[in-house]
């Protein structure tokens, strides 16, 4: 007789039900963020801010000065400059027209001089000082002016909108591309790589809409904080942001979505086989996450409130990114089952793995069988490449030259560089003891490069305030060439050195002068942080104090070489004027943290198959599972950081090919070989002091058909 049914039948079935309502409600929790989120994404703008005085710390010299001006004058002022130029002398009709245009101008602005002639008589300019507290207000009355500039203009005479309220403008229209071009060429990228990857049109668009989901829950975040002045948030680190975010989060998916696929040759069901993936990756992902953002947080201890921003804005990336892999990624799958692999649906007892990992055994096979001679060989190479690094050139460039396109303020500048003193309009600032103003205008006036010195106030009478008086020179050279930066730094000792005058130096080359100081102090300060910070984590996670060390010196390796290769990529075949200095700290603190990052998923594995067949054994296996994988979220990354290069500004342009050529060197070259090497030729010392690292032999291999151990 058949026995009564037990009462597990009906808590197998809500099982079932919670297998798929918790996941459903998952997805639906995500897509309720992506809802609120998106509509954040194009109000990140609105709370940067793109100028470089708002990024230097309190304790900035040009910074004390920027503080002490506002007591001299009620109003912050922006100074834009229109200038007029013909070449063949200016004519009636064109002194009328910039008549003209400086009575149309002071509805605009606060102060509006009257148009200014040059020496040789083929150029005007004219002063127009904007309210520098109002930006948004700066770049509409900029706008204005250039479009007044086109109307009625006289045939044959040029006139451009410069200064450094131009440049402001200027800069926020090249950044204007982040929202829209930047996002659309990153995603079509990535597609196209998924789709190679996976081979299948369903699942690189659940990658993606994680990717995107992560960023709308990354925006709303970090629109919320620098809403309320807890983050400084600009246009560069906004970039990254989206860069990022769509990069990590398509990495940990590969990862994730790997090892799921692997599982369902082995599991019938889709939850197991989740449930499964997710035992053996989330601790490689958080460890791998944990060490990005640890090295990203590093850049807090930078003076440079610019640096400080970025370090928390893209770790909030990182985070969210994470946290969609995790959570929204695996709810889609469970859902979706087999049919995300559709039409190469994974089938239980299926050696289709084999196949596909054909190219990453032959590899393998080669590095185990001469560990010491690939390790040697492939140093040699980076070491060569490591010789050119001297000529990488990151002592600062001119502020005109951040842009790569035509732009109106640079060809301005240039204009008025011919016809003026170059620092027109964009004096340095001196604040002074009063008691000392005459002898610190003189000593002003004897530097070199100095083309006129003028009190606030009037010659005779100069404005007096809380003991204090204030000195514009106006300088030879433009104010952001590197002429100008030098001149400051002699102008600041010859006024400091007049007794009593308690003098400083500010104003918009100072402000670059100082940046560039600060920056060059943020690289030997920040850069052994962030390698003793990732070497702990490492040694926490690995257990080990060998590994941790052998892996941090080969993606200090990668990284000197991708400099020294860059080098001359930027200066023979790009033409780039130079780098500033946090151009190499931004690139170390992304390579060495993603470097690391891929060394984690590989040397994790390596440690996995190690507890059972040993660490040779072990290393071969884990580069033949995790080298397509790993690879491919390499080349992921890499296309989406190169996605930057569309926007037509230096310093990203930089960033991008750094990173995306420091991440292929990584992946296709340490990774692939150096590191597999070095471990299998230093052998089971590389867990010391750990247990495994004092086993003397490997236990009897527990693997299943494939070769590759169990886990969970």
């Amino acid at each position: 007789m058949t026995p009564p049914p037990t009462t597990r039948a009906p808590s197998t079935r809500r099982a079932r039900i919670l297998r798929r309502v918790l996941p459903a409600l998952l997805v639906v929790a995500w897509l309720g963020i992506g809802g609120v989120g998106g509509a954040y994404q194009g109000k990140l703008s609105d709370v940067e801010t793109n100028d470089n005085a708002a990024f230097l710390p309190a304790s900035a010299e040009a910074t004390e000065v920027a503080r002490l001006r506002e007591t001299f004058a009620e109003q912050q002022l922006l100074p834009a400059i229109v200038v007029f130029e013909r070449d063949g002398g200016l004519t009636d009709a064109d002194r009328a027209f910039a008549v003209a245009r400086s009575e149309a101008a002071k509805d605009l602005a606060e102060q509006v001089s009257p148009p200014i002639p040059s020496e040789d008589g083929r150029a005007l300019q004219l002063v127009v000082a904007l309210d520098g507290a109002d930006e948004e207000g700066s770049v509409e009355a900029v706008s204005t002016l250039r479009e007044s500039a086109r109307q009625d203009r006289p045939d044959g005479l040029t006139v451009h909108v410069t200064g450094p309220a131009a440049l402001v403008a200027d800069l926020g229209e090249a950044f204007s591309g982040i929202d829209g071009l930047l996002l659309v060429v990153t995603a079509v990228a990535v597609a196209l790589i998924l789709l190679v990857v996976y081979r299948s049109p369903l699942l690189p668009l659940v990658v993606l809409v994680s990717a995107a989901l992560a960023l709308c829950l990354a925006v709303l975040l970090v629109h919320q904080l620098a809403a309320a002045d807890v983050i400084a948030l600009n246009g560069q680190s906004r970039g990254i942001l989206f860069i990022l975010v769509f990069g990590a989060a398509t990495d940990y998916a590969l990862l994730l979505v790997s090892r799921y696929r692997e599982e369902l040759y082995r599991e019938r069901s889709s939850w197991t086989a989740v449930r499964r993936a997710l035992r053996a990756t989330v601790a490689p992902i958080t460890a791998s996450a944990g060490t990005v953002i640890a090295g990203l947080l590093c850049l807090l201890f930078s003076d440079l409130n610019s640096n400080r921003g970025l370090g928390p804005v893209a770790a909030i990336g990182i985070a969210a990114s994470l946290l969609a892999c995790l959570t929204f990624l695996p709810a889609a799958l469970v859902l979706l089952g087999r049919a995300a692999f559709w039409p190469f649906r994974p089938k239980v007892g299926d050696d289709r793995r084999t196949r596909e990992h054909g190219v990453w055994h032959r590899v393998a096979d080669a590095v185990r069988t001469r560990p010491r001679r690939t390790w040697v060989i492939t140093t040699v190479a980076l070491l060569v490449a490591v010789a050119f690094l001297p000529q990488f050139r990151a002592s600062g460039t001119a502020q005109t030259d951040t842009f790569l396109g035509d732009v109106d303020s640079v060809a301005g500048q240039e204009v008025l560089g011919e016809h003026f003193p170059g620092g027109s309009g964009s004096p340095a600032v001196i604040i002074a003891a009063a008691g000392s103003a005459a002898g610190v205008a003189d000593a002003a006036r004897a530097v070199d490069g100095v083309a006129d010195v003028r009190f606030t106030g009037s010659p005779e009478q100069p404005q007096v305030v809380d003991g204090r008086v204030e000195l514009s020179a106006t300088l030879t050279d433009a104010a952001d060439s590197p002429a100008a930066v030098d001149t400051v730094r002699a102008l600041r000792d010859a006024v400091r050195a007049v007794p009593g005058s308690d003098a400083k130096v500010g104003g918009p080359t100072a402000t670059q002068l100082d940046t560039r100081t600060t920056a060059t102090r943020d690289l030997g300060v920040i850069i052994p942080i962030v390698l003793a910070v990732i070497f702990l984590i490492l040694a926490l996670l690995l257990r080990a104090l060998v590994a941790p060390l052998v892996l941090i010196g080969t993606v200090v390796l990668s990284f000197a070489a991708t400099l020294g290769l860059s080098a001359l990529v930027f200066n023979h075949v790009l033409g780039f004027p130079g780098a500033d200095p946090s151009v190499p700290l931004f690139a170390f603190v992304f390579l060495v943290a993603l470097g690391v990052d891929y060394n984690i998923f590989l040397v994790t594995r390596v440690r996995e198959e190690a507890l059972a067949h040993g660490t040779a054994e072990g290393t071969s296996r884990a580069l033949t599972v995790t080298g397509g994988v790993i690879t491919s979220a390499g080349v992921v990354l890499a296309a989406t950081f190169s996605a930057l290069a569309v926007l037509p500004i230096l310093f990203l342009a930089q960033i991008a090919f750094l990173v995306a050529f420091g991440v292929l060197l990584d992946t296709l070259v340490v990774r692939s070989l150096l590191v597999p090497a070095l471990i299998t030729d230093i052998g089971r010392r590389t867990w010391l002091p750990s247990a495994l690292g004092r086993r003397p032999t490997a236990p009897p291999p527990r693997g299943d058909e494939t070769g590759t151990a169990r886990t969970g």
